[in-house]
Parts: C-alpha cells; structure tokens; sequence
C-alpha cells in the first residue's frame, strides 16, 4: 500500500502572458498602473513610487537598487534577471508571480503577502520577510543567506534545491513547510518552531546540536 503524502505541496503560479507592449515611460510613478508591459534593461534605482501595480507584465534585466515600492501589487508576472539592494516592497501583495535568476540584496518583503509564487535561481542575501504571509511559494535552487522569517505565517511552502544558510524562524507559524529537498538547511535562530515543517532523517541527524541547544540539552562524549 502506497504511503500517503504527509506534506501537501505548494501550488505553483499559473499565466499565460498576453502579447506585450514596450514601456516607454521615464521612470515608475506612485500608484502607476502597469498592464501587459514588458520592462527590459532598465534602471529604477532610487526611485519612489509605492502602490504601483504590476499586471501581466515581464521584467527582465532591471534594476531596483533602493527603490521604494511599498505596498506594490504584482499579479500574473514574472521577473527574470532583475537585481537591487535594498529594494523596498515592504507590505507588497505578490500574486501569481514568478522571479527568476534574481542577485539581490537587503529585499525588504516585511508585512507582505505572497500566494502562488515560485523564486527559482539567483542570490538573495538579507531577505526580510519578518510577518509576511507566505501560502503556495516555492523557493527553487536559490541561494538565500541570512533570511529572516521572524513572526511570518508558511503555508504550503516548498524549499526545493537551494541553499538556506543562518535562516530566522523566530516566532515563525508553519504549516505544510516542505524542508526534505533543501540542499543546504542552516537555522540561525527558531529551530523550535518547525512545528508543521517536514524534514529528512540526514537533516535531523544534522540539526540535532541546534534542536539540543534549544531545549537547553548538553551534549558530552
């Protein structure tokens, strides 16, 4: 008799975007309204412009370096090859979103709400995810160093082939969290709250000085 899954995977985002128009305009304004665009090699750096929405749009090869895009909206998109530090998208709600082969640092997603997205390749380092809600997200073959998940909800969440490295689970609500497939599982601080978090018997086996630490256990040969 086959075994039941004990973990209900994520389920990933699903667009097909339409034909799509060049953006032309100087730079992103506060509250603009994108829809079926695509945005290619360009520089937003610095620029402020919280409550934008993104629809059915593509951006490739651009760069977000400390632009404010608090309280964003991004449906039906994918970003491939986009880079920034200190990117502000705290209290952003990302829908159907796909983001792809990213290099970036210091992304602030607190507050944020996130269903039905997959993070695929790339470099994150510093990714701020303290009280965002995380539901069907798959984080694939990236690389995510000192990730901070402090107070956020997972659920349905899948860590696929990517390196998780001194992650935040502090005060951290799981819910079907699929860690087996996490090529590399770092937990800095949190480890006591993996409650409704599935993970491998080698990962157990590697965690065991972190999970004695945390319940106050010493450990003597």
């Amino acid at each position: 008799m086959a075994r039941k899954p004990t973990t209900t995977g994520a389920r990933r985002p699903e667009f097909h975007l339409p034909e799509l128009r060049e953006f032309e305009e100087a730079g992103l304004e506060p509250d603009g309204d994108y829809d079926g665009l695509v945005l290619r090699g360009r520089d937003f750096g610095g620029q402020d412009a919280p409550g934008t929405r993104f629809m059915d749009c593509l951006v490739e090869d651009c760069a977000f370096d400390e632009a404010g895009l608090q309280h964003a909206r991004l449906i039906d998109t994918r970003l491939s090859g986009v880079r920034g530090v200190g990117t502000d998208l705290g209290d952003a709600s990302l829908r159907d979103v796909e983001l792809l082969d990213a290099r970036m640092g210091g992304v602030q997603l607190h507050g944020a709400v996130l269903e039905r997205v997959v993070i695929r390749g790339g470099k994150i380092d510093y990714l701020n995810l303290r009280k965002a809600r995380l539901r069907d997200v798959v984080f694939e073959g990236v690389v995510l160093v000192e990730p901070d998940f402090g107070g956020a909800g997972l659920e349905r969440v899948e860590f696929v082939d990517c390196a998780l490295k001194a992650a935040d689970f502090t005060g951290v609500r799981m819910k079907d969290v699929d860690l087996r497939r996490c090529g590399e599982l770092e937990i800095a601080r949190g480890v006591e709250r993996l409650s409704g978090a599935t993970i491998s018997p080698a990962q157990l086996l590697d965690l065991a000085p972190v999970f004695a630490a945390a319940i106050g256990v010493r450990v003597e040969g």
